[in-house]
């Protein structure tokens, strides 16, 4: 008889939910090695703008988004994808960047009709996020990035702004293998993290209901071999000194030829978290993206919103982030919370997305707002 899963379990409550919510589950081929799951509406409504919600480095997009969708469909139409190499989205391609994930995403937008949008993202899907409204200026109209240091700097890590003080100490953090590192990971995640989880569940989380190969495989980190226990589908031995998150060796800025494939939908029955097939998180491969943050810059009205005990991205990158972006930009702060506020302060933050997103004209209290910061 088979181990009862509670990971598996949420899964599959996760789907329920997304699916009462009124989004059906697609897969799209696009034909070029690269297939990408999305959340779609189950009816496209034309009067209602859209809204693409991007997820972070963790589980699938349902794990993260499942306290915001069924609030924000009345007002939007709303797009959840999964990253590459999240849930069931892959590619064979060698690229790597969040650069080529954004196209990525625009491409499965674009075969769904939409060409126009909003956008949300955390941690790094606000790298994503940035590149998109970067890279598709027409077709971003207002972009929400919440705990994304996309200012991060080399210097950061060596100065002792970030928790960690070495590439290889990030990677055991963030890709959690034992239980104690998980719990290292909540330690520094949340500001308040929750105590007691038991060791089973933290077991259950990072091995089981994944659907991947009982074998190690072997990440290469600043020059040296880690081997990732069978949760981690990782298929290609990575090599995160060419300095993207995901390994890329290109710092391309142009768009994707392939960009205008037509690709192909198909429908998604998988019932898999798909923790993370082939990402390996680096602070390293963060501190680069200071190299095209700073040559690109738009137009588009942002929020940046942080949590004020961010200790994987500091609030001081929020800030910087604000300079650099100017007017278009407005940071604010969310008392109590760390750096996974969408778990923490999900009702704050649907606020924040509501009133930005929705409230085009109407001017900010300025009395709810102190040197360019919100505290709630």
């Amino acid at each position: 008889m088979a181990n009862l899963s509670l990971t598996a379990m949420l899964n599959r409550c996760f789907r329920y939910s997304f699916s009462k919510a009124g989004l059906r589950s697609s897969t799209m081929d696009l034909g070029d090695g690269t297939v990408m799951h999305i959340w779609v509406p189950k009816v496209h409504i034309k009067s209602k703008p859209t809204l693409i919600l991007i997820h972070g480095i963790g589980a699938n997009a349902m794990w993260q988004w499942n306290d915001f969708v069924s609030p924000l469909m009345s007002r939007f139409n709303v797009y959840v994808p999964d990253l590459l190499f999240f849930g069931d989205s892959y590619t064979s391609r060698p690229e790597r960047s969040e650069q080529f994930q954004a196209q990525c995403v625009m491409r499965v937008m674009e075969a769904h009709g939409v060409t126009v949008m909003n956008v949300v993202g955390i941690s790094y899907g606000g790298f994503v996020g940035y590149s998109l409204a970067a890279q598709f200026k027409e077709r971003v109209e207002k972009l929400v990035l919440c705990c994304a240091g996309v200012c991060l700097e080399d210097k950061d890590m060596e100065e002792g702004m970030l928790q960690v003080k070495s590439v290889d100490e990030a990677v055991s953090i963030l890709l959690p293998q034992t239980p104690q590192k998980m719990r290292e990971l909540m330690k520094i995640s949340f500001y308040k993290p929750r105590k007691g989880v038991p060791t089973c569940f933290l077991n259950d989380f990072i091995r089981n209901g994944y659907d991947v190969p009982n074998s190690s495989i072997s990440l290469v980190v600043g020059k040296r071999f880690h081997q990732l226990g069978p949760w981690l589908n990782i298929n290609n031995v990575i090599d995160l000194t060419s300095g993207n998150v995901f390994g890329t060796s290109s710092r391309e800025k142009r768009v994707d030829p392939s960009i205008t494939q037509g690709p192909k939908a198909v429908e998604s029955s998988k019932d898999n978290p798909g923790y993370c097939k082939e990402c390996s998180l680096s602070y390293k491969g963060f501190c680069s993206s200071i190299y095209w943050v700073n040559n690109t810059c738009f137009v588009q009205p942002t929020l940046l919103i942080w949590g004020e005990h961010d200790q994987i991205f500091p609030l001081e990158l929020g800030h910087r982030l604000e300079r650099h972006l100017g007017d278009n930009a407005k940071l604010v702060m969310i008392k109590n919370a760390g750096h996974a506020i969408n778990v923490e302060k999900p009702k704050v933050l649907l606020k924040h997305f509501k009133y930005f997103l929705i409230d085009t004209f109407r001017p900010m209290d300025p009395g709810n707002y102190s040197n360019g910061c919100k505290t709630d």
